[in-house]
């Protein structure tokens, strides 16, 4: 299952800064707007990775996954 995300971008003086919109606490700032996008990336994998196994962990050891929305 493939998801879109959406990065919200602005340069600030020097920097460029970037959120990812769907996942709150996802922001990163970056000295290149190339260089923003792809610590966007490592960083949305880290959250997403971090959230689903910190689930699995308070679910353990009896659950099962279900898929409830595709976008």
């Amino acid at each position: 299952m493939a998801n879109t995300y959406t990065a919200i971008v602005k340069k600030n003086g020097h920097w460029w800064i970037g959120w990812i919109a769907d996942v709150p606490g996802v922001n990163c700032p970056e000295q290149t707007h190339e260089q923003l996008l792809e610590t966007l990336k490592i960083t949305l994998r880290e959250a997403l990775d971090f959230n689903r196994e910190e689930a699995i962990r308070s679910a353990a050891p009896d659950y099962s996954e279900e898929i409830v929305w595709t976008l």
